[in-house]
């Protein structure tokens, strides 16, 4: 990778974001609601376009619980550290914007399972993790397992933040962070190839215009992109995925 602040193009989405196309599950949970598995990350704002159907975001911070409704046309972002929540109410479909292209895909993300899945690392991944091959159904009831687990986890926390105790949310975070501590070096690598890489590009392009210096708009490109992965199972529903790395 060039140096920051050496290179002028960037040819990954805006910014170093990632994109996807969300269909929220509409799978009944145990407080009578439907839709997705709660959960937080820890480098990655997150955004939703809606583009469809009705719903809500449920979010859980040290502020306490919130409850934002969504319908087309609502965009709705929230920091690293928000858990959160998608209920559907009827065809809730929404654009995801991710900030850190390729970090979430690679772990950043913890769902809010009970204590005793946090504690273990290996029965933690053993738990989130969906087959690798298998029956439409068989998948389908792995994430639906999961996600009722984490429905499990995320109620336990709301009802002890909303009776002012904010211990369980404080532990939540160190366990969350214990986790993914062994993955932050190649998170890292990803981040100084895209974000970091998108960032250092506009500086560059600035120090060449302050120059009078043009040419390396002559190196503009375009890209287009269909997705790569039809109704992939997520954590919030089923995903229209697409390659939105640096070539």
């Amino acid at each position: 990778m060039n140096p920051p602040g050496t290179a002028t193009a960037y040819d990954g989405l805006p910014g170093g974001i990632g994109v996807s196309r969300l269909r929220v599950y509409d799978w009944p949970t145990a407080d009578g609601l439907r839709g997705g598995t709660p959960h937080l990350h820890l480098t990655c704002s997150e955004g939703y376009a809606v583009t469809g159907g009705r719903g809500a975001v449920q979010t859980l911070t040290a502020s306490g619980f919130e409850e934002t409704p969504l319908a087309p046309g609502a965009l709705v972002w929230f920091t690293p550290g928000t858990i959160h929540r998608l209920v559907n109410d009827g065809d809730l479909t929404i654009v995801v914007l991710m900030q850190n292209c390729g970090l979430p895909e690679a772990g950043d993300a913890v769902l809010t399972l009970p204590p005793r899945y946090l504690a273990d690392p290996a029965l933690y991944r053993e738990t989130v993790a969906l087959p690798a091959t298998g029956s439409e159904e068989q998948l389908a009831g792995a994430a639906r397992r999961r996600r009722d687990l984490a429905i499990e986890g995320f109620t336990a926390l709301r009802s002890a933040a909303d009776a002012g105790d904010a211990r369980p949310l404080a532990a939540f975070h160190r366990a969350a962070a214990a986790l993914v501590r062994p993955l932050t070096e190649r998170w890292r690598e990803r981040w100084l190839t895209g974000a970091a890489a998108a960032s250092a590009a506009t500086g560059a392009q600035l120090a060449r215009l302050e120059s009078g210096d043009a040419a390396y708009l002559a190196d503009a490109t375009v890209r287009a992109e269909r997705p790569t992965a039809h109704g992939r199972f997520g954590m919030c529903g089923r995903l229209d995925v697409y390659d939105a790395r640096p070539a």
